[in-house]
């Protein structure tokens, strides 16, 4: 019988397999993080709020986090057949050294967010409610196309 002497790895390789794995991680990291994008825009000087989107079995609920916001100031609208855009004009001007950020000059006067709607829905039959700075759109999903099957026999 033969013996199989394994080697033991040395610390260099170790550490090399180690930072291997590191470079990768930051690369998705990077990618992830150039996709995403800052949350405002100082040329229309908006900011994107907080949103989110959830699909049940029949319909697609989007809700956004508007606060200062008069609810006769809101448009909700589709910009395609999958993209769902909010706009709110603030009651007030917010300012970068209120969000926290001293590196920047700039003040805000409106939301702005374009969601994807990940199936399709009636776009007609869109529902919105808005209450204590939380908007709510209810958009009924489109009924599916039955798709007859041929089947062959063998």
């Amino acid at each position: 019988m033969s013996q199989i002497k394994r080697r033991r790895r040395s610390a260099y390789d170790l550490m090399t397999e180690y930072m291997r794995g590191l470079e990768e991680l930051s690369e998705e990291l990077e990618e992830i993080a150039l996709f995403e994008g800052p949350s405002w825009d100082t040329k229309l000087c908006c900011i994107e709020p907080l949103c989110n989107v959830s699909v049940t079995d029949e319909e697609v609920i989007v809700t956004a986090d508007l606060p200062y916001t008069d609810p006769d100031k809101i448009t909700v609208g589709p910009v395609a057949k999958d993209l769902l855009e909010i706009k709110a004009e603030i009651k007030r001007k917010i300012s970068f050294h209120e969000l926290g950020v001293t590196h920047r000059q700039g003040e805000f006067q409106f939301f702005r967010c374009v969601n994807r709607v990940p199936v399709p829905v009636d776009f007609k039959k869109m529902k919105t409610k808005f209450k204590r700075g939380i908007l709510e759109i209810r958009l009924p999903r489109k009924p599916a196309r039955k798709v007859k099957i041929e089947q062959k026999s063998i």
